[in-house]
């Protein structure tokens, strides 16, 4: 196949339409393209997949969303059907051309229309495509990098596709909104073809910034001296380092998706960031306000389970005075702050031994790395505890006819009368074979680098190994949770609301999902000012951390400063009453409608005004936003959510 960019004569150098070529009824047709669109491959698929039922009910079918076809994942989240007519004359004019375009719907909730390109039925012209990309746009690629190769072929068809849909309605308004440098070629493609469609351009998380994180760089320290361009060399990273930088200044707007990664586009890309765009999530709404305390106290229940099969063969506490803390998210150990949430385990663990109580806390951290199998000990352990059940449960059964065969008789019960010596034996050797084994293991599963990994190692360093006598245990569980695990077989969601706090005190993280994950279910949370969610709670709830939202100082602050101000949380949670947990979670819970999508997108629709603006300066386009409330304030180049009251709830369970 011979590639030729998909242009017209009229898209050569058209000027943006005046207000006399748009027609009062039009609407404008919006586009968001994504490497992760009906393909979970990283964290922007949750941006996606969340905020797609809000975007429907605003747009409808005025929306669509385009990425590249995974065959393995559109199995199973797409399926395909004609599409709008605007939208299926741009494909067909693919199709003509060579392309396969797979038009549908997204199985989600919302069901948005999705265009799906098959890089693949181009791949002879990819070498033509990767010449154009260096003779237009100064962009060299390396050879044999297939990631590179199916990103440049994205890029050029998803520009040929929107120049299809511009040159069919050339008088109606197209945005086009592209996240990530995966899916950010086609921007400055159709920039320099000329073709007038208004722009956005979102950057998650900069190329740049990731490197050095992961390089444990003290990346804040040296952000005005760092050249990011020799960095984007020495990490082998320059071109999709500049793919990201031209897109982010070419774009008629450029995003990010929070302030803390605004000041890192602004030193490595060269441009400030026009409007935030905060990530959302679709909360869960209850009927009456004390359903999500329930669901706290059944979750948690849920947990005991696990934690009596794992503690209780070597020694047993009281459940009802237990806490479960816990951390989650890739297993990066440093930018995750999974350092600084172990060694303040440990100065919890050294101050309750100091100062005696009968509270005892369970830490577990959630963070996938590379494995064996699952731990033996764990598993027997598990077994025995569903074995112990199975047997209770069968002699219960027969005891509660014995029970009303003796009541019948007219009178009252024995031991004698309720257990026979079948029972009794059977009870005695489960408690023999309960009872016995070695102390209960720090880790569930059998790590292919046990002796090195650096989770293991500060445990191990600071003797967080589950002696009888800790007041703080430690459970690593290398995998995400997932309800067919043997060993925890809970949901995600079930774990994250049965806990009674998570700790997220990130050093890198762009925005923050896991935190705000705690707080849409009910449950306190640490985060951190370095990331971006942190720094959306300091500046929109000044007395976030009275709420249950607890913002640890990391930037230019010591690790030992960060690590006390853990600590003192973890430790005033232990001595909270169970009245005080619940008017906690209460408060947090107060506050999870602000996050729900249909407020976060206002934010989107910021963005979109102000691009759509741009081409019709002279026609309100997207309707307003409703005013907000007098003396609320304001945050640059995007509206502030109203505070939320916070309202009453029935007691539940601590």
């Amino acid at each position: 196949m011979n590639y030729q960019p998909y242009r017209s004569s009229a898209d050569e150098h058209r000027s943006a339409p005046g207000p006399e070529e748009i027609r009062p009824e039009d609407r404008p047709l919006i586009f968001e393209i994504a490497w992760e669109v009906c393909a979970q491959t990283g964290g922007i698929y949750t941006v996606l997949r969340s905020k797609a039922p809000a975007t429907v009910k605003r747009w409808g079918d005025q929306y669509c969303m385009i990425g590249p076809y995974h065959e393995a994942a559109a199995r199973v989240e797409f399926e395909p059907m004609p599409l709008t007519p605007a939208v299926e004359e741009a494909a067909s004019a693919l199709r003509a051309a060579g392309v396969q375009v797979h038009t549908g719907r997204w199985l989600i909730t919302g069901r948005p229309q999705v265009m799906l390109i098959d890089v693949g039925s181009v791949g002879s012209s990819i070498p033509q495509m990767k010449y154009f990309l260096w003779k237009d746009l100064a962009i060299g690629t390396p050879g044999g990098d297939a990631e590179i190769d199916r990103v440049v072929a994205f890029g050029f068809l998803t520009a040929d596709l929107l120049a299809a849909v511009h040159r069919a309605h050339p008088a109606r308004p197209v945005l086009a909104h592209f996240h990530e440098w995966q899916a950010a070629v086609a921007l400055p493609l159709l920039k320099h073809r000329g073709v007038a469609i208004p722009t956005i351009f979102t950057t998650h998380a900069t190329l740049v910034g990731r490197s050095l994180s992961a390089a444990n760089e003290n990346l804040y320290d040296i952000l005005p001296q760092v050249d990011a361009e020799a960095v984007a060399y020495r990490h082998s990273i320059a071109h999709k380092f500049f793919i990201e930088r031209l897109a982010a200044q070419k774009a008629d707007v450029f995003t990010t998706v929070s302030g803390i990664t605004a000041l890192e586009a602004e030193h490595f890309l060269g441009r400030k960031a026009d409007v935030l765009l905060p990530n959302g999530l679709n909360v869960e709404r209850f009927a009456a306000p004390y359903q999500f305390q329930n669901l706290h106290r059944e979750n948690k229940n849920l947990i005991h389970e696990f934690v009596m099969g794992h503690f209780f063969p070597s020694y047993t506490f009281d459940l009802d005075r237990t806490l479960y803390v816990f951390t989650a998210g890739r297993y990066e150990y440093r930018n995750k702050g999974f350092d600084l949430f172990i060694e303040a385990l440990y100065r919890l663990n050294q101050r309750l031994k100091a100062e005696p109580t009968d509270v005892t806390v369970v830490a577990f951290i959630i963070a996938p790395a590379p494995y064996r199998a699952l731990n033996v000990e764990t598993l027997n352990r598990q077994a025995m505890f569903h074995e112990l059940r199975e047997t209770c449960e069968a002699i219960q059964q027969d005891m509660g006819e014995r029970l009303f065969q003796v009541v019948a008789q007219g009178r009252l019960p024995g031991i004698d009368d309720l257990l026979d010596e079948f029972a009794r034996v059977r009870l005695k050797r489960m408690m023999h074979a309960w009872r016995q084994g070695p102390p209960p293991t720090i880790v569930t599963h059998d790590l292919w680098n046990d002796g090195a990994d650096p989770v293991l190692c500060h445990l191990r360093h600071r003797g967080l190994l589950n002696a009888a006598g800790d007041p703080v245990k430690v459970v690593f569980h290398p995998e995400f949770i997932t309800s067919t695990s043997p060993v925890l077989g809970l949901e995600y969601d079930q774990f994250v609301r049965g806990c009674n706090l998570g700790v997220f005190p990130s050093y890198y993280e762009p925005w923050g999902y896991t935190p705000m994950e705690c707080v849409v279910r009910g449950i306190p949370a640490v985060t951190s000012d370095l990331s971006g969610f942190g720094a959306y709670v300091m500046s929109h709830f000044p007395d976030h951390n009275s709420n249950g939202i607890y913002v640890a100082r990391r930037r230019g602050v010591s690790f030992e400063a960060s690590c006390a101000e853990v600590t003192e949380w973890l430790y005033r949670l232990t001595r909270m009453s169970r009245r005080e947990r619940i008017g906690l979670r209460n408060r947090v819970e107060s506050h999870a409608e602000h996050f729900d999508w249909s407020n976060m997108t206002r934010y989107y629709r910021a963005a979109r005004r102000w691009a759509l603006q741009k081409y019709y300066p002279d026609r309100e386009i997207i309707p307003p936003d409703l005013p907000e409330k007098p003396g609320v304030r304001r945050e640059t180049a995007v509206p502030r959510h109203r505070r939320h009251r916070q309202v009453s709830r029935r007691e539940s369970t601590g």
